[in-house]
């Protein structure tokens, strides 16, 4: 049995477009001054999260799921996606803005990539002035329109913008374009992929003087070229101190207030990912307690029951 929450050592990514805001919120000495990805859990072949701290100490999330199985993974995952972590988490800092890019859904990188496809979602923890999301579209098109507006670079120009504040969410569907603007700090609950589109990058080039690769024959293919009346998720009462953000067919993701002891209930089926945005939890579990402070993630096995949470925080739950 696994008898506490399991944390892991984050895997801090260094990319064109990060910043240094990730190290100040995790605590943590800087790195460099251009960590773009906080990956906190994940089970990506060749970024496997290796358990940073307890009795498994140093095993890799794939050995813990070999070992402990549905007793770690939880019924439900297992009878799913087998052996499988089924979700990528990650702490996202964007000092300029990322890539316009898509993601293709289940079938599509399943028969492409033989992998997962990537749908996934933002919570905002932090947003400077003026700081924008785009996602979805603002205006109809076809394929051809889109190959079109590829080529004569305005394509960008046809994607929805959003004011970004802190505690929005944004929903992103495998299929819907998106890019993160420049000033977000956000945290990603996603299907385990690393599988991206990119359509447009600005033509920035790295130190060697190299464009990134763009894929804008496999976007075509994967695009949702719908118009959608709604694409920012409404926010959640701050008097709902368990609140159901985002729910599909791969993750369920509640906000979750916690004001001196709290009991929430847990899916006993999945396993559950905790996310601390603000403040600081003490979870309490019969063999023990965990400090969960902001900017860091636990994980919680399915067997494990009979926790609690007291103090003061923001935490995000996601199960699948």
């Amino acid at each position: 049995m696994i008898l506490a929450p399991i944390s892991f050592a984050p895997y801090l990514k260094d990319v064109i477009w990060g910043g240094s805001k990730i190290c100040k919120y995790k605590q943590m000495p800087a790195t460099s001054d251009k960590v773009g990805e906080s990956w906190e859990i994940s089970a990506v072949p060749g970024h496997e999260s290796v358990v940073d701290a307890g009795e498994y100490k140093g095993m890799t999330l794939p050995e813990l799921i070999d070992r402990f199985g549905e007793q770690l993974l939880g019924s439900k995952v297992v009878e799913r996606y087998g052996k499988s972590f089924p979700l990528l988490i990650k702490i996202i800092d964007a000092n300029q803005n990322l890539s316009v890019q898509v993601h293709p859904d289940d079938e599509l990188a399943r028969k492409s990539h033989n992998s997962l496809g990537k749908t996934e979602m933002w919570y905002i923890i932090q947003s400077d002035e003026d700081a924008k999301i785009y996602a979805g579209l603002n205006t109809a098109m076809t394929p051809d329109d889109y190959v079109r507006r590829v080529a004569e670079g305005s394509f960008a120009e046809t994607m929805a913008v959003h004011d970004s504040h802190p505690g929005d969410v944004f929903f992103l569907p495998a299929g819907r374009v998106h890019a993160i603007g420049a000033g977000n700090l956000l945290a990603e609950i996603q299907e385990s992929s690393d599988v991206t589109y990119r359509i447009y990058d600005y033509d920035r080039r790295d130190a060697q003087g190299n464009t990134r690769e763009l894929h804008t024959d496999l976007a075509k293919d994967a695009i949702d070229f719908r118009l959608y009346d709604e694409l920012k998720s409404p926010r959640p009462a701050d008097s709902n101190p368990d609140a159901e953000i985002v729910k599909c067919d791969h993750f369920d993701v509640r906000r979750l207030l916690v004001k001196g002891e709290s009991v929430f209930k847990f899916n006993p089926d999945s396993f559950t990912v905790l996310i601390g945005i603000e403040g600081e939890a003490v979870l309490s579990y019969p063999a023990g307690e965990m400090v969960l402070k902001a900017g860091h993630t636990v994980l919680l096995p399915a067997e494990l029951s009979g926790i609690k949470v007291s103090g003061n925080a923001c935490l995000l739950s996601g199960q699948c």
